[in-house]
């Protein structure tokens, strides 16, 4: 029988025998272990664990036999099949540097998603969806139409099978509601000036007080606006001789690097939620 490739995350309360209990595991049903990687946080007590390897056993028998497993330890656990290439939507608005960078990355193989549409508030970027055979779907968003909007918008993230959800620079702020729909599966990225910058044009009030850094922040979308689990931040350094346009040039390059970087690693399930932050295994 041909082996598969799968990654297992999990998170429980940390006891000894947590790492022999899941190696042993694997090895009963013929599983070898090519990454492994665990982490105990002695603030909380918990004790997180992501594995790669290959195994012949089918998958329902191994999610069974898990289930089995994690019970005796109180295991949160997902098992995944690394074949699948997570399924994602992205949002988008007017910016399109974000949106283009994943779009590359994605065709290059550089990251393994499966893209099946992008959802905008703006027609600026249906001819890039088109050159990448990616359907683009317009949805007007005001302050009249919002919940109609919204309930469109989930319609298709769900009809597409979304695993994942990006705000690509998606400039508006999703109902609470909404953020508890995509609860654990939306990545939104903001420049790193909030909330000292809030409101619009943040690199020109950057430049107006001289600031020394500016950066990115890439973090799970909550009800919280702008305040979920952080995965990712950059930073880039900056003097007194760069204008407005050159903090802007250099910004739009840290947002989607950052956003590249957490939508990598989420869709390689490196990341691991620890309440309201993450344990990210690089």
């Amino acid at each position: 029988m041909t082996s598969a490739a799968y990654i297992l995350t999990l998170s429980c309360p940390d006891r000894t025998g947590i790492v022999h209990a899941v190696s042993g595991f694997l090895l009963e049903r013929g599983g070898n272990i090519e990454e492994a990687a665990q982490y105990s946080d002695a603030a909380t007590g918990l004790f997180f664990m992501r594995v790669r390897f290959a195994c012949a056993e089918p998958a329902a028998k191994l999610r069974a036999d898990l289930s089995t497993l994690a019970s005796g330890f109180g295991m949160h656990w997902q098992l995944h099949a690394t074949e699948q290439p997570m399924k994602t939507v992205l949002m988008v608005s007017r910016e399109g540097h974000c949106l283009n960078d994943l779009l590359f990355r994605w065709k290059s193989g550089l990251v393994p998603l499966d893209i099946r549409a992008i959802i905008s508030n703006h027609r600026d970027f249906y001819q890039l969806a088109a050159s990448y055979n990616v359907p683009f779907h317009h949805i007007p968003v005001n302050k009249d139409n919002k919940p109609q909007a919204e309930a469109r918008q989930f319609e298709i993230i769900e009809a597409e099978g979304a695993e994942l959800v990006v705000l690509a620079r998606y400039m508006q702020v999703l109902s609470d509601d909404l953020c508890r729909k995509l609860e654990g599966r939306a990545i939104n990225i903001h420049h790193s000036f909030l909330p000292s910058f809030k409101g619009a044009k943040p690199y020109y009030q950057a430049h107006d007080r001289g600031v020394k850094l500016i950066g990115a922040t890439a973090h799970y979308v909550t009800a919280d606006l702008d305040e979920g689990p952080i995965i990712e931040q950059d930073v880039a350094r900056v003097d007194h001789g760069k204008t407005v346009e050159d903090l802007t040039a250099m910004g739009r390059d840290t947002e989607s690097q950052v956003l590249a970087r957490a939508v990598k690693w989420h869709s390689e399930h490196r990341v691991l939620l620890n309440g309201h932050k993450t344990v990210i295994f690089k």
